[in-house]
Formats: C-alpha cells, structure tokens, sequence
C-alpha cells in the first residue's frame, strides 16, 4: 500500500530540506539530484525521527503487498543513494542509522514547518473575527489527516506513529499560529519580557572588513543594557549551530538567523546592515518575525565618517528597543552610550569580538591573545580587561587575574549596567576576596537583570564554595541551567557541587544531561576524574588523563591529579614525577604561576609526610618563582609543617597584610597557619582558640585552581592540635570529620592521613580494638606505598606495639 496522503510541508535537518509537495530535496536552497524513491524512503525515515523503520515497512510503503520486485536490492539501492546525496556515512552517520537485521533510523535533528493550507485556514478564521487559539482543533486537524489509512499490523504501527506526529504539528501550528497571528493582526512590533530574539550578522557591503562581527558585539552589549529584551546568548547559537551542522564560526545570515531563531523558539530575527555613500554610512536595523517573516520595526542612523559608526549604532539600538516594547523610561534608565559602555576603537571591539568566539571553539588559553590585542588597541577598555581576568583565573594565574579585574574595576565607568555588575562581583571575588560582598553583588545583579544565568553561575562556581555551603551552590546551578540550558559552564560547576556532598548519581546524572545537549567543557573531564577517583576506577581516571594530553592549559591540571592521586596512595617518588610533568607542561604555555603552585603544592605534601627537608627546600623554589595568594599559603603550611618557623610566620603575616578582606585567607589560611605554628610550640590551647575562626568556613574550597588544597586544612590542623592536649575524643570528631567528607577532600593527602590521626585519637582514648582498625584502613589504602616515607614508618611501629 502506497504511504498515506500527506499535507504540503517541508522538513528541515542541518542544511537541507524535504519539500514533500514538491518531491524534492534541496541543500542551502539548491535542488539535489535524487530519485522518486529514495526520495520517498528519505520522507519515510524523517517524518519519524529517532524511530526505528523495518524493512518490511519501506517495502510496503514503497510496492505494497502485491508487487513483486527484488526488494532488498531496492531498498539497499534506495539506502545508499541516500548516503550520497547526504553526504553521510554508514560507520559514522549523521543523519540514517543503520540497525543490523531490524531497519533504520534517522538520527539527525528534523524541524517540520506548517503546512501552507493550515496557515491559510487559520488566517481565514482570524479574519472571520476568531482569535487563533478560538479556532476548533478539528478544523486544523482535518487539513493535517491523511486520506488513506494503512490496514496491515506493521502499516497500522505506522500510521499510529503519523497521528502522534500530526497531533504534535496541530499543538505546534496553533501555538506557532497564534503567536504569528498577535502579530499580523493585533500588537505589531511588540515583544514582551518573555520573548527572546536571535542577532544576525550585519550585512556589509562597504568592503571594510573591520565591520564584520564588530558591529553585531557593539550591538549585543548596548541590548544587554536592557532588562527587557532577551537576547540568545552566544553560548546557545553556537550549539544549535552544531546541531544543524554548521560550523560553529558560520556567517549569521539572515536566512541563518531565522532558522536559529525558529530552532531556539524565540520570536524575533535582529538583522542590520551597513552601507557607504560617498564619506558618509548607513546603518540599518530591522526586527523580523522568524516564523512569519514579517518586519516588526525597523530603524536607521547616518554616521558623517568611519569614527561615528559606534555612535549611530548606539541610536538605532535604543531606538529598537523602544519600538519593539520597552519602555523609555527603561530605555533611559538603562542606556550608557556605546563607546562609552565599550570602546571608540572598531578595532579594539573587533578584537574582543574574535577572542569570545574563538574561547567558545577553542579555550581560554587560545581567546587569551585576542583580548590582550583588544587591549593594545585600547588601554581604556574595561571588558577586555574582565575577559583576560576569567581566562587568567581558569588558566590558573590567579595573580595575573587579580591584575587584569583590578584594572577592569578602576574603569567600571566605562561599561554598561549588567558588565558593571559582573566586574563588580569579579572585584569582590578575585581581588578583595570578600566573598560576602561577592554574594551581595550577585543577588542585585539577579534583581535588575532576573533571565541572565550568569550570576547564578558566579554564586554556583565561584561564591558558595568558598563557604562550603554546596547545598546553595545546587540550587543556583539548577536555576542558571534552567535559564540557558546550551551553557556549559554551570554543568560544570554543577557536578563538582554533586560531588562534594558526594552525591555522585546526580553528578553523573548532569554530566549525562549536557551531554545529551551536545555539550562539552574541560571542567566536564575534571570532574569525571573525580567521579572515577572516588569509584576507584583507575581505568576511567587513565581515560580523562590521555584526553588532556597535548592539550595546553589542561594538560598541567590533570598530571597535577595525577601527582595528588598517587600522593593519597603513598606514592611518593611518583607523585613527584607527575607534578614535575605538571610543571613543565605549565611552564611551555607561559603559565608561570600555575607551575608555582604545583611546586608549592608538592612542598606540602612532603611537609605532611614528614620529609622535613625536601619540603623546606621545595617552599623555597615556590617562593623564587611566580607565587600568589594560594601557593604562598600552601608553602608557608608546608613550611609551619617542617619547622621552619621564622619563614612561615612571615610568610603569614604578609598574607595578613595584602588581604586584609579576603574571606578565605582570614578565615581559613591564617587561623590554619596560626594554629600549625602554635602547635609546634607546645600551645595546642592557643591553636584550639585560633581554628574557632575557621570553623563557619573550612569545607570551603579556594576555587582558584580546579583542584582544591584548602578544604578542611582546618580540621586536620585541629584533629593534631587536640591530640597535642591529649583530648582523643575530640580530635577524633575533626578526623572523622575528614573522612566523612570524601566528595569534598578528594584526592588530598589529608583523606589518607586522617586515618592514622583518628588511630591515634582511639589510643587516647584507650580503644584498642578501633585504634588497630584505623591503623589497617591506613595500611591498606598505603599497601603500595614507597617503604620510606617518615609517616609509614611511625604508624608501622605504632600498629606493631598493639599486637
């Protein structure tokens, strides 16, 4: 039986289309060359994407029951001349899976566009007086009910799959209607507040390529002022552009613009253009309805000369915003001039233009140049500024970081009301470190601009961790996701919050979520090597580490891993290897401050292991070389650890110096140096009394580097500080307290050493058979470890004196 009567539609996927009226199938507007039945096989599959279609099911649709041909060589034939004109592969298909002895599916993303009749129908009814959603259902499904009915089992799953598929076009051409007809017939040209618009690229045809993506940045950053409009983020056009097959750098057509517009849901296409006539240019500026094609408003400014572009591309940009339903009042209110809010250099824009595109395809450390070019075009230019902050902060210069956000702070002016809010936060988080005004900063940047997820992010990532409170940091995430769900970011941070409250099914659970978005992130592999740590699974953890290789800024993060993973082990001379792999690989990308921290961070851990010597002299090549706020810290432990009292004490109070708001220097590196110093006098009273400060904060993580040193440093300070008092119950409470925080101390050397803490704390308290207990988890987890290692050696002579 041949396939039910269809309505006249078109069936998009990546860059083609199947007319099913016109019987054929074209790519970017140009027909393709295929035959009626390949054709009609190609129609088949994608009217029911991500279903499987037998065999049997072709051959029914294609011949019937009665005709007899050989229809395995048809349908073989059909299949592969699909592939061809698709371009697709059968190892690695985009769009026609095949599956072994059951038939085929199509894979790739489909978007069915209203039948012409159904649109017609209903702008009869709508001129009849009828609004459209008061149009009875059945008279639109009637024109989208096909005329033949399929009558053989496998034909009848068929046709069911067709009424489902029908019923979901009635929902989305009413809906799809309604909307377009408010705008044909009622409200023209306004939005409301929860309509979202896609920005095209400006059509240039002054030959000037200094133009090309400039003006398009200029105009997002001038309609991100507004509280009103909702611009689709950047993030999100570059993965719909992904799932339709185009790179991800594509030209933003017009066309281009109201496919991503339609794909995106969104209600309105931002489309400019730019013309020269004589010295003068002609900026023009349209909103177009994406579904209909519809002008909605549209305005143009004249610049007298090339230094007056950015000006009248301020005027068109207030001038839309009011014309589309913002109201002057907000318009006013929220409406810094361009060059002002920006940069008066095209070229500077242009720049800060390439590096946010170039970040999202390719990282932090390859946008890094384009923001400092901007720089050089612009020593005023306040957002490039706060970009190299953010790629110097994941890049791990947090002391470069501090410098760029600190100077993006003194020009805060010079930007607009929401860049104000972020460098603001940036200030508060990454300079003064005072995290409460951090957090301030964020929930009045929520207040003003509620539908940005960027502030949701800076509370996710960077704010409640410091404070250990993962609890809020979940819900932030959700909300950040929930409002731009293409990011990749907050999933993240997201799974690093699951983690630390060890709620690892979640974690994985969102990591699955952005992957079925088609997403991807480095903080994706970190955080999967800390799922795998956790789980044990040395195989997975091997995985993520041969992903970063030659991978540079992220291939010194995961050796550094490595290194911490087989210090937890006992593996000494190991994690001495991989950490000096980390460094090297830090240092030939010109992060001189990362590589500091790795040496400052293996410092600690031979202070820890009671390598006196080796960690003094590792704490002092840490501070030869490029330290900042974190690995001053860690040396200054590793040095309180090994004796060195006089150093680490200054060291200290430098760090009290130059912090003076710093939340987690004040309140959990201080009072842990503090303590440590203390301890090593003989005033365990005196340490006791100087960790109370730390005790609201020391779940807190530093955030600065994607692995964490500084989580609950306190309460192993505190667990050596009771035993020094001779108060075993207590310091087992603060070793227990580690090793029930596993999500949070990961790899650190304290996970393991808190054993042997809390083996002590039961000697104290006279509980042999727990003591003898602690003392074999500890052996256990060391039963690899390097023979020497001072800390093995003394709890191998402790546990044998229980025997």
């Amino acid at each position: 039986m041949a396939l039910p009567a269809q309505p006249s539609r078109v069936i998009r996927f990546g860059a083609f289309e199947l007319d099913a009226a016109k019987g054929e199938l074209r790519k970017a507007g140009v027909s393709l060359k295929i035959h009626p039945q390949p054709f009609r096989v190609l129609l088949l599959l994608a009217e029911h994407p991500g279903q499987i279609v037998t065999r049997e099911e072709i051959q029914r649709s294609l011949w019937g029951d009665n005709t007899f041909v050989d229809f395995e060589r048809g349908i073989n034939f059909c299949i592969n001349q699909i592939r061809v004109a698709l371009g697709d592969d059968a190892e690695k298909p985009r769009y026609v899976e095949t599956l072994p002895r059951r038939g085929y599916r199509f894979i790739g993303p489909a978007n069915t566009v209203v039948a012409p009749e159904v649109e017609e129908h209903v702008s009869e009814r709508t001129a009849e007086g009828l609004s459209p959603v008061q149009i009875p259902p059945e008279e639109v499904r009637a024109l989208l009910s096909p005329t033949a009915v399929p009558a053989s089992p496998s034909s009848a799953r068929l046709a069911w799959k067709h009424t489902y598929l029908s019923a979901v076009l009635l929902t989305s051409a009413i809906t799809l209607l309604a909307a377009g007809m408010y705008w044909r017939f009622g409200g023209k040209g306004k939005l409301t507040d929860k309509d979202t618009i896609v920005l095209a690229d400006f059509t240039n045809t002054t030959g000037d390529s200094v133009f090309d993506g400039t003006l398009r940045q200029g105009l997002a950053i001038q309609l991100e002022q507004s509280p009103f409009l909702n611009v689709i983020s950047d993030e999100r056009i570059h993965q719909t552009l992904r799932l339709m097959d185009q790179a991800a750098d594509s030209k933003l057509t017009p066309e281009m613009a109201r496919e991503l517009c339609q794909r995106t849901a969104s209600s309105a296409v931002l489309d400019g253009s730019i013309a020269q006539i004589g010295a003068q240019y002609l900026l023009t500026l349209r909103a177009v309805n994406c579904v209909s094609g519809e002008s909605l408003a549209s305005t143009e400014a004249q610049a007298s000369d090339k230094n007056h572009i950015l000006d009248a591309l301020g005027r068109t940009a207030s001038e839309i915003r009011n014309k589309l339903g913002e109201s002057l009042n907000s318009v006013q209110k929220f409406d810094l001039p361009l060059e002002q809010a920006t940069t008066p250099s095209l070229e500077a824009l242009k720049s800060l233009s390439l590096g946010q595109k170039v970040l999202l395809a390719s990282g932090d450390d390859v946008a890094t140049p384009f923001f400092k070019r901007a720089i050089q075009f612009d020593p005023n230019f306040a957002l490039a500024y706060a970009h190299l902050g953010i790629t110097s902060t994941v890049l791990g210069e947090s002391g470069a970081a501090a410098g760029y956000i600190r100077k993006a702070y003194e020009l805060r002016d010079r930007v607009s009301e929401p860049e104000k809010y972020f460098i603001s936060t940036l200030f508060y988080k990454e300079v003064s470190g005072n995290i409460e005004r951090a957090r301030q900063s964020c929930e009045q940047w929520v207040q003003v601009y509620p539908r940005s997820e960027l502030p949701h992010t800076y509370l996710l990532g960077a704010v409640y961790p410091v404070i250990g409170q993962f609890e809020k940091a979940v819900q932030e995430g959700k909300e950040a996701i929930r409002l731009n769900p293409d990011t990749p970011i907050p999933y993240g941070f997201l799974m690093f919050s699951y983690i630390a409250l060890h709620r690892l099914d979640e974690a994985k659970e969102t990591y699955e979520q952005a992957r079925g978005r088609k997403l991807d992130s480095p903080f994706f592999h970190l955080a999967l090597y800390e799922l795998a740590f956790l789980k044990n699974d040395a195989v997975e953890m091997a995985t993520q580490v041969a992903w970063s290789a030659d991978r540079p800024g992220l291939e010194d993060q995961f050796w550094a891993l490595e290194a911490d993973t087989a210090a937890y082990s006992g593996r000494v001379r190991q994690a001495r290897d991989f950490s000096r792999r980390a460094m090297d690989s830090a240092q030939r990308t010109g992060k001189k401050e990362a590589a500091t921290t790795y040496v400052a961070v293996s410092s600690l851990l031979e202070g820890l292991f009671g390598n006196f010597g080796e960690a003094r002299r590792r704490a002092a090549l840490a501070m030869t070389g490029t330290p900042n706020r974190d690995s001053q810290y860690m040396a200054a432990l590793a040095l309180a650890f090994a004796g060195d009292r006089e150093r680490a004490q200054a060291l200290a109070a430098d760090l009290d110096r130059r912090f003076p708001e710093d939340t987690i220097v004040r309140f959990n590196y201080l009072p842990t140096l503090r303590a440590k110093l203390a301890v090593s006098q003989g005033k365990a009273s005196e340490a006791i009394d100087s960790l109370s400060a730390a005790a609201q904060y020391e779940l807190g993580q530093s955030t600065a580097t994607a692995y964490d040193w500084t989580a609950l440093h306190p309460a192993f300070v505190r667990g050596e500080a009771y035993l020094a008092a001779r108060q075993g119950r207590e310091a087992a409470a603060e070793f227990q307290k580690i090793l029930d925080h596993r999500g949070i101390v990961l790899n650190s050397a304290i996970g393991a050493l808190a054993h042997v803490g809390l083996a002590r704390a039961y000697l104290f308290q006279g509980d042999t058979a727990k003591a003898k207990a602690a003392y074999d988890d500890f052996l256990a987890l060391w039963k690899d470890a390097d023979p020497d290692i001072p800390i093995l050696k003394q709890a191998r002579a402790e546990y044998a004196k229980l025997k």
